[in-house]
């Protein structure tokens, strides 16, 4: 596929699993599921909520960054949680980035994540037509 860029986080499991933490192709970005996993695969906001998706968005932002765009080009999350009794929390985080933006979002809750440590994972699609 021509005018493709694949970002990567570094993590080992990339190559193991085969996936990239972000793909722009044209001006469609796609940003894989995201938890709250630190460079030194760390849990970071153990038992919170609202660390966790306040962390993972900021994740998300780099990537965008590195892609030359920003969470202004956010047009869809899709939040998956192990707690939806949370979503209050895991809301307010959402809402401290993307308040003015108001891309589309779904939460939907889910019975595990990779790691029981993980109560959020986000998927992102950014537009930078």
């Amino acid at each position: 596929m021509t005018n493709r860029t694949n970002i990567g986080s570094g993590a080992p499991w990339e190559n193991i699993v085969g996936y990239s933490r972000a793909v722009k192709t044209g001006p469609l970005i796609e940003i894989s599921g995201t938890t709250a996993i630190d460079a030194e695969g760390n849990v970071v906001g153990m038992g919170d909520a609202y660390a966790q998706t306040r962390f993972i968005i900021q994740k998300a932002a780099e990537a965008l960054a590195q892609l030359g765009t920003g969470l202004h080009s956010v047009v869809r999350t899709r939040m998956f949680v192990t707690d939806i009794a949370q979503w209050e929390q895991i809301g307010k985080a959402h809402g401290e980035f993307f308040k003015e933006i108001k891309p589309a979002a779904t939460m939907v809750e889910v019975k595990a994540l990779i790691d029981p440590k993980l109560l959020v994972e986000i998927e992102f699609t950014a537009w930078v037509g």
